[in-house]
C-alpha cells in the first residue's frame, strides 16, 4: 500500500510539473510578464524547456515581447540554449525580423555567428526572409557574411534562393565563401 501511494504522490507530482510548465509557456508565449516573474522568483528554473526543447526565452522572444524577453535574460536565461532542432532564440528573432528582440539578445551574450544543426546563422535566417535591418545588425555586430551552413550555402545563396531581392543586393557587396554550389 504505501508504493502505491508514494507512485500516487510521483504520478500527482509529475502532474503538478507538467501543469506548471504549461502556465509557464502560456504566460512566455502571451507576453505575461509580471507572471512570469513571479513564477521565476518562486524558483520556476528560468531555462525550463517544452517538449520540442524550446525555451521560455525563445518562446517569448519568438512572439516579440520584449519585458518578457528582458525578465527571463535579467535571471539568467540562456540566449543559446538550442531546442531539439538546434535552433536559438537569436535565430528566430532574424527570421521574424524582430530588431528590438534581436539587439537585446545580442546585448545579453547571444552568438552572434551561433549556429543551428545544419550551421545556418540567424544572418542566413535574415537574409532568406529579406530581413535587411537585421542584416545590418547582425554584420555591424560581428556575423561573417561568408561562413556556410553544412551544405555549403552563404547568407547571400539562402537570400538567392528564395527570392529576397533587398537582401542579395546587400549582401552582394562582402567577399563570399566559393560555394560548392556555384562550382559547377
Amino acid at each position: 500500500m504505501k508504493t502505491m501511494t508514494q507512485d500516487w504522490q510521483t504520478l500527482a507530482t509529475n502532474e503538478d510539473a507538467q501543469a506548471l510548465t504549461r502556465v509557464a509557456f502560456e504566460h512566455a508565449r502571451a507576453g505575461n510578464t509580471g507572471r512570469l516573474a513571479w513564477l521565476l522568483a518562486a524558483g520556476l528554473p528560468v531555462n525550463l524547456s517544452n517538449e520540442r526543447g524550446d525555451t521560455l526565452l525563445m518562446v517569448a522572444s519568438y512572439h516579440g515581447h520584449l519585458q518578457t524577453t528582458r525578465i527571463l535574460l535579467e535571471n539568467e536565461a540562456d540566449p543559446d540554449r538550442a531546442n531539439c532542432h538546434g535552433r536559438m532564440a537569436l535565430a528566430g528573432a532574424a527570421f521574424k525580423g524582430d530588431l528590438a528582440i534581436a539587439r537585446l539578445l545580442l546585448d545579453h551574450g547571444a552568438r552572434v555567428d551561433g549556429t543551428a544543426r545544419d550551421g545556418r546563422t540567424a544572418l542566413m535566417y535574415a537574409a532568406m526572409c529579406d530581413q535587411l535591418e537585421l542584416l545590418e545588425l547582425l554584420v555591424a555586430r560581428g556575423s561573417e557574411p561568408a561562413l556556410q551552413d553544412a551544405t555549403g550555402c552563404t547568407a547571400l545563396e539562402h537570400a538567392r534562393s528564395t527570392g529576397a531581392r533587398r537582401a542579395v543586393e546587400w549582401l552582394e557587396q562582402f567577399p563570399q565563401a566559393h560555394s560548392p554550389l556555384l562550382a559547377v
